[in-house]
């Protein structure tokens, strides 16, 4: 089921963007009206973005006079199906979170209509890294991360086992249900993982082996497969927060999170953590998060705003704080 899974998330979804690396504006796109009525709301579709506080959309509300309805779903995979199946009617006029690994298959379906943010002179302090997926009017970054894996150094001590030194060793006998990952068709992270794992069997010396085999060995050996981060990181994973959380389970010393995530644990645990990134050469990816407007926005002006304030130097350089992500601001680190 694995396997079948990936095959045809590669054939579709991922087509083309593997390819070039970058998605691209060749397709046309005609302009749809309106699909809802315009009665002054800015109707905002996302997941559970922890940087939209309740008081930044105050904050927003007070000096626009613009009230916000959110739209959320459970991942970025959700905000993504959410825009297809509401094609030809959009219910939303803002979209915030499909990362670069979504955005083409938005871009090719016609989800999304230019903004004029690119002529704004905010536009000119987001960083070249944080544009170098995608640089087109469709979609604008507004956090970043690199996805990598994450192990539970209190396994690794107390089991005596060995550091991972290849993707490989995590399909041997110490590791037999001890790995946990998101699923790459509704969790942004998951996605971004499977898409570096391609790479990663494409630039090793093994000519024999690719990233489905490894896919299908790690099935083998019993890991865990979630619905998205939450479930594998609170749930599964030993060596974060989620110990501490209702409904944990603590099955698995290995996860797919942020590279800077044992960071994040530190920062909410006085400086110390038991996590550890594992970043071995070309096992993670650089997750880019965007907002753009739908095509088929009834509230362009208002979303137009959102994303003005949304990339302010005072909104986005607290994105390590608010969202434990980095800024696509350029001199703003952590």
């Amino acid at each position: 089921l694995i396997v079948f899974i990936i095959l045809m998330l590669v054939n579709l979804s991922l087509a083309g963007c593997l390819e070039d690396e970058k998605p691209s504006e060749e397709v046309e796109c005609s302009t749809l009206t309106a699909g809802h009525d315009d009665d002054g709301k800015l109707r905002i579709l996302t997941y559970d973005v922890l940087a939209l506080t309740d008081s930044m959309i105050d904050e927003f509300e007070n000096s626009t006079g613009i009230e916000i309805e959110f739209i959320k779903t459970s991942d970025a995979g959700g905000v993504l199906d959410q825009m297809m199946l509401t094609k030809d009617a959009q219910q939303a006029d803002l979209m915030i979170g499909l990362d670069n690994t979504y955005l083409q298959t938005a871009i090719e379906n016609c989800l999304l209509r230019e903004t004029l943010f690119k002529q704004n002179p905010l536009h000119s302090n987001i960083s070249s890294e944080a544009l170098g997926p995608y640089d087109g009017n469709l979609a604008i970054p507004f956090d970043q991360g690199a996805v990598c894996l994450n192990y539970d150094e209190n396994f690794i001590d107390g089991e005596n086992v060995t550091v991972p030194t290849s993707l490989w060793n995590l399909t041997e006998t110490q590791w037999k249900g001890k790995t946990a990952f998101p699923s790459p068709l509704s969790s942004s992270p998951g996605r971004a993982f499977m898409t570096a794992t391609i790479d990663y069997f494409e630039n090793d010396e093994d000519n024999q082996t690719d990233a489905f085999d490894w896919w299908s060995a790690m099935h083998d050996n019993d890991a865990i497969f979630t619905s998205g981060w939450t479930e594998a990181y609170e749930v599964h994973y030993t060596g974060g927060y989620g110990e501490t959380t209702t409904g944990y389970i603590g099955d698995a010393a290995l996860t797919v999170s942020y590279c800077h995530s044992p960071g994040v644990e530190a920062f909410y645990s006085s400086n110390w953590t038991h996590s550890t990134s594992l970043n071995l050469p070309k096992s993670s990816f650089l997750q880019v998060e965007y907002t753009g407007i739908i095509n088929g926005a009834a509230n362009l002006a208002g979303a137009e705003l959102f994303i003005e304030y949304l990339l302010s130097n005072d909104v986005n350089s607290l994105m390590p704080e608010n969202n434990n992500m980095y800024s696509v601001l350029e001199g703003n680190d952590l």
